[in-house]
């Protein structure tokens, strides 16, 4: 037996990983990035073979990423999490600067970024493992804190993208919903696939909870993507 909430135990912060090969930028909200070795320091992250980012990774040989704070806007998770830079320029409107690996390294609502160039590439199924060796590194905001994975799904009611590791798919997060018995009224966003559930309302907008959908003000969007009210359906 597998109990897929006991995933959510396992701690992870939100981060922007970035990269460049020639005139191309790609960007991804990425949970898994950890520190690797001190001596020389290095950094690990994990990179869906699906994503267009890997690709890019591949191509340039390096990687930056930036920390996200708590006070990032849902918009900004919502352009680098739930669209692909096959589509559009995520960059478009954000602060960045391009790093010493030729990395763009996104500034807007982070604490820090890494600047790194991989030096290993390990393929583990769904996903590919880099390995970075630090070039580079700076602090932008030591007074936020850094934004958890725990947050994001607890607080701000986020579901990671399809292609994250984390991913679990929600049919069988609300089978286990369903055999508590609760009653609860589910509305999910049609673009990132946020759940608003009547019984948990809204904390990062001041929602209440036991709010039903229909109740909640005209001007209430997506506190993940952005997208306004319209852009939900009943579940």
């Amino acid at each position: 037996m597998i109990n897929f909430e006991s995933f959510f135990k396992v701690s992870y912060g939100l981060y922007l990983v970035s990269s460049k090969y020639q005139d191309t930028k790609a960007c991804y909200v990425a949970n898994t990035v950890f520190q690797v070795t001190a001596h020389p320091p290095k950094f690990g992250i994990s990179c869906n073979k699906d994503n267009f980012t890997a690709e890019i990774l591949r191509k340039s040989g390096a990687f930056a990423f930036s920390v996200l704070g708590e006070k990032a806007p849902a918009g900004l998770i919502g352009n680098f999490g739930y669209r692909s830079s096959r589509e559009i320029d995520k960059f478009k409107g954000v602060n960045y600067f391009i790093g010493k690996t030729g990395s763009p390294i996104v500034t807007d609502s982070c604490l820090a970024w890494f600047d790194c160039k991989i030096t290993d590439t390990f393929d583990v199924g769904s996903h590919l493992l880099f390995i970075g060796e630090l070039i580079a590194s700076d602090l932008i905001d030591s007074n936020d804190k850094s934004l958890t994975y725990n947050y994001y799904r607890e607080v701000m009611k986020g579901f990671s993208p399809k292609n994250a590791p984390t991913y679990i798919d929600e049919s069988k997060l609300k089978e286990e919903v369903k055999n508590t018995g609760k009653v609860n009224e589910l509305w999910q966003c049609q673009l990132c696939h946020y759940t608003y559930e009547s019984e948990k309302g809204d904390p990062i907008s001041g929602i209440e909870p036991g709010t039903k959908f229909e109740d909640l003000p005209d001007d209430w969007c997506c506190p993940i993507c952005g997208a306004d009210k319209s852009m939900f359906d009943r579940d």
